[in-house]
């Protein structure tokens, strides 16, 4: 098979073999089969490894976790990354493919990220440079806790303590990301950049805490969200030390440690999605008492999380979204908004064009989901509600956005990793030419990863994501239905026919070639 091919004028990667997409169906049917006929699933907690405690690393974790300067040189040297981005987004050349504002950006880090969750959980948060910057500027100092803190320390209005925020940047993000087109301009993506660290230095300077974590962020909002299938948390090693303790070192810090950035109280802690592993509570713990566990992916969106209804609409925003990404990256996009164009009178960048087919690939996704809701909560006879339904089955979509999100990421990592080395000796392209068709074929040509190990990976993930998705709905539905089995069976049903239609909708995408990034 080739790597890549000439459509229409356009470079593309060829896309996951049919048999691979007809391989994960086949798994799919056996599984919902499986689902809808097994029994309640056993309630037994999920084991958990507590890393402190494990030879060899052990020492290491507890090392890393109480040494504030070992998080300040990641973030030194992420901060650094950044600010070769943000020159030379500014100052280099505008051939995106040969500056490193757009590579690293695009190409590689709002890649690396998704796939960072997948291993490690929300520990960009800890190191994102945004933040750091912000942090930087505000308090002024590198680490500790800095008093007075030089914010006004505002409480948040309630009208934004909401990820409503969150969803509305992640929204206009894609657009600019997809419509204007910021991915092909190296200085608009140095200005984003910019932007964004701005908006979290205002934040810092004029709320308590850090309240562009917690409601404004949308990347680290997405990474949250993602976190609840991660395999790692930060949690207490004994709850019960945590019942007895009436300071509260990891909400309200200590004298050399700042509190915590978004308001949480590790005794309760039952969800990765606010926790921004900065490692406050496990340094300012005074009987260290904070530990990073092992656990079973999924378990905790299965069992554990309770979103509240804006971090419901969050998830399904998401779910959008990212089905959306690879839509757009198919030759028949361009065609369809094109000729949306031509019949909404639209010209120039198509922009109205564009902005119509974002409203929809947002509504269909999420009508689907609430009709099938709405099914689930009729067949329950009056036991949950829909906006309970709503609520608490919202989870159901994380793993089909994130499974989509990682096989789809995966194809440009390892199709548009290469020439990194080359890159970083001339990060602003100074005196490089644009490559040429046959410079890019070649380029794309020398993947990271085999091809066939590529399929068989991204077949994988689509199988991992519907598998984890089937024991979240089995493990929520029967929770929500309670011991009447008749009706979590009739509840379930509608909810196992969304799995497989969304997750088929993804193996499609996939199997689709793909336009090249750039």
């Amino acid at each position: 098979m080739s790597i890549t091919a000439c459509i229409n004028g356009e470079m593309t990667h060829a896309g996951l073999p049919v048999t691979w997409g007809l391989a994960v169906w086949a798994f799919m049917v056996g599984v919902g089969v499986w689902a809808f006929l097994k029994s309640a699933p056993d309630k037994t907690a999920p084991r958990r490894i507590d890393l402190t405690r494990v030879p060899g690393l052990g020492p290491l974790v507890r090392y890393v976790n109480s040494r504030p300067y070992v998080q300040f040189l990641a973030r030194l040297i992420v901060v650094a990354i950044f600010v070769t981005v943000v020159v030379a987004g500014l100052y280099g050349t505008p051939i995106p493919e040969r500056n490193a504002a757009t590579v690293l950006t695009w190409n590689l880090w709002w890649t690396g990220v998704i796939i960072s969750v997948f291993f490690v959980g929300t520990a960009w948060c800890g190191v994102c440079p945004w933040d750091t910057l912000a942090t930087w500027l505000v308090r002024r100092r590198p680490w500790g806790r800095a008093e007075p803190n030089n914010s006004l320390n505002l409480r948040v209005p309630g009208w934004l303590r909401t990820v409503y925020p969150a969803l509305l940047l992640l929204i206009g993000l894609t657009w600019l990301e997809l419509g204007v087109g910021v991915t092909l301009s190296p200085y608009a993506t140095a200005v984003l950049a910019l932007v964004m660290v701005m908006l979290a230095t205002v934040s810092l300077s004029v709320f308590e805490r850090k309240a562009f974590c917690r409601y404004f962020c949308p990347v680290g909002r997405t990474i949250g969200a993602y976190a609840q299938l991660a395999p790692v948390e930060l949690r207490p090693i004994d709850t019960d030390t945590c019942a007895r303790c009436e300071t509260l070192e990891c909400y309200h810090g200590s004298a050399t440690v700042e509190p915590c950035p978004t308001n949480l109280v590790m005794g309760r802690l039952k969800q990765n999605t606010y926790c921004t592993s900065c490692g406050n509570c496990t340094q300012s713990c005074p009987r260290a008492n904070v530990a990073w566990n092992l656990r079973p992916t999924g378990a905790e969106a299965a069992e554990q999380a309770r979103p509240h209804l804006d971090a419901s609409w969050f998830i399904l925003g998401l779910l959008a979204l990212t089905g959306f990404h690879g839509l757009t990256m198919i030759p028949e996009w361009e065609k369809g908004i094109s000729a949306l164009g031509q019949w909404l009178g639209d010209s120039g960048q198509l922009l109205w064009a564009f902005s119509l087919g974002l409203a929809i690939n947002l509504i269909v996704p999420i009508a689907f989901f609430s009709s099938m809701v709405g099914l689930a909560a009729v067949g329950s006879a009056g036991i949950v509600s829909f906006k309970q339904a709503f609520i608490r089955l919202a989870p159901v979509t994380l793993p089909f956005a994130f499974a989509y999100h990682l096989a789809h990421n995966l194809k440009h990592l390892v199709r548009e990793g290469g020439g990194l080395a080359e890159l970083m000796l001339n990060p602003l392209g100074t005196g490089a030419l644009p490559l040429s068709d046959l410079e890019r074929h070649l380029h794309h040509f020398d993947s990271l990863t085999p091809d066939p190990v590529l399929s068989a990976l991204q077949a994988g993930l689509m199988a991992w994501g519907f598998w984890i998705a089937v024991k979240i709905i089995r493990h929520r539905g029967h929770a929500l239905f309670g011991d009447n089995a008749a009706a979590a069976r009739r509840g379930l049903m509608p909810m196992l026919v969304f799995a497989l239609a969304m997750t088929g909708y993804h193996v499609w995408l996939l199997t689709q070639n793909m336009v090249m990034r750039m």
